[in-house]
């Protein structure tokens, strides 16, 4: 049986490793095994900084949501509990971009809730 040298696809997939560390300092950008691993150590972090950026923003949005609450007369959980007993299915994103942008919508969205909870603590 011939021996197999790779030949091509090894080259490839070196390029492939040294395009990725481009704009590294020294050695990190030159050289492959050190290219590789500042590589790979880079797209660990990028994987977690995905997963962070979205618990990021969902915290940013509840600030948003709970400080304009606040200004119509509930708190956060309060006006969450209110929305779903009304039937609302508007998501944090929507909600905060409402509070932020629209006032007016966003306080009829909060009277819509204020009407749920007065309608469950009366049954």
């Amino acid at each position: 049986m011939p021996r197999a040298k790779r030949g091509n696809k090894r080259l490839q997939r070196r390029k492939k490793i040294l395009q990725l560390a481009k704009g590294y300092r020294g050695n990190k950008s030159k050289l492959y095994r050190h290219a590789k691993e500042s590589v790979e150590r880079a797209l660990k972090f990028a994987y977690i900084g995905r997963k962070l950026k979205k618990r990021d923003y969902r915290s940013l949005w509840i600030v948003r949501i709970g400080a304009a609450a606040r200004e119509n007369g509930l708190n956060y959980s309060q006006l969450m509990h209110g929305l779903k007993l009304a039937g609302v299915e508007l998501d944090r994103k929507t909600l905060a971009d409402l509070a932020v942008n629209d006032s007016k919508g966003f306080g009829e969205i909060v009277a819509i809730a204020k009407k749920a909870l007065a309608s469950e603590k009366a049954a």
